[in-house]
């Protein structure tokens, strides 16, 4: 109790401090913007208000899009857990490819790396949009591209993180003040509640109203608002098995130990109760035979429609099934 009132009480004393220093890091961003490469190539060749100039404009866009979407789908999480350890990061824990699940399975040095490199894969993106097409338009559609690379990646059949690193950094470049108040916020509840993912929601939700009461003078169309909403949106949806959770309490709570990852708890903790009753309950009455191996690799009872490691379907199941069927009307 004693060290949750020592963080907020410090959190409380730094948020003036962090509230200034963005808004001046804002401010000298908004006075100094990054140069844009198609004011460049326009300027040099005379293309404003031609029809090359609106090609050009259509490529801009297109690049925001295509180039920060397959910077995204590159999973550090993904790519560490097979080169250190010959496995995949999805096929423990949560079953998500990020920092969070990173560390339940692998522990706190392997998290800061993944954390760190999720964060720079989306500067990156964000910082390339804003160089093709200013901040308000090339880097917020970089920003929304990013994270939907990192949540649904292209090389790695689209199963990805949640994107909320990723997120946290696109709101550091594209709005430094609301970025200062969400990491309040999420500090404040990670604290008093230890769950990270009510955090996540919350920012989320709040991310588009603070996007939009913080826009700045260059963002006349209010287009990082937008984006901030679609974010926010995809953030929150890719949350939406831990609001299910939270509401029900089975929610796991954030800690620095982390798990034995052949242990650790699955998708939908409903699932795991079931499939430990389930194991406990085969033991006693069933034979090695009674048992099949996934194609995921895991070992799961034949009577098991579905694999609860993977979701896919136990053709084991079906045919004692039919079997089954087959016996009865023999008996018959």
């Amino acid at each position: 109790m004693m060290i949750n009132l020592f963080l907020l009480s410090s959190v409380t004393e730094t948020t003036e401090m962090l509230t200034e220093t963005a808004a001046e890091l804002s401010a000298e961003v908004a006075s100094k913007p990054l140069p844009m490469l198609y004011d460049m190539i326009c300027t040099r060749f005379d293309l404003y208000n031609t029809t090359a100039g609106n090609v050009l404009f259509v490529i801009g866009i297109l690049l925001c899009v295509l180039i920060p979407y397959l910077i995204g789908s590159i999973n550090p999480a993904i790519i560490f857990s097979h080169l250190l350890y010959k496995e995949d990061i999805r096929s423990y824990g949560s079953g998500n490819a990020g920092a969070t699940n990173t560390l339940r399975t692998y522990g706190p040095k392997m998290a800061a790396l993944i954390f760190v490199l999720d964060l720079l894969k989306a500067a990156i993106a964000v910082l390339l949009g804003s160089f093709i097409l200013t901040r308000a338009i090339g880097g917020a559609i970089a920003a929304l591209f990013v994270v939907l690379g990192h949540s649904f990646p292209i090389y790695y059949k689209f199963k990805g993180g949640k994107g909320v690193a990723c997120t946290a950094m696109c709101i550091l470049l594209l709005s430094p003040i609301s970025f200062v108040f969400l990491l309040v916020i999420f500090l404040l509840i990670a604290v008093l509640t230890r769950y990270i993912s009510l955090g996540s929601i919350i920012c989320a939700m709040l991310f588009p109203l603070l996007a939009y009461v913080f826009r700045g003078s260059n963002d006349t169309a209010g287009f990082i608002p937008m984006v901030a909403l679609l974010i926010g949106a995809l953030v929150v949806f890719l949350h939406r098995e831990n609001m299910k959770r939270l509401m029900s309490g089975k929610e796991s709570k954030f800690s620095f130990k982390h798990t034995d990852k052949h242990k650790a708890e699955e998708h939908n903790g409903e699932e795991t109760v079931a499939v430990k009753t389930e194991t406990e309950h085969a033991e006693k009455e069933y034979s090695d035979d009674d048992f099949v191996k996934c194609s995921c690799g895991r070992i799961i009872p034949k009577s098991r429609r579905e694999c609860v490691y993977c979701g896919a379907a136990n053709p084991a199941c079906e045919n004692s099934e039919e079997n089954k069927k087959s016996g009865k009307n023999k008996k018959k």
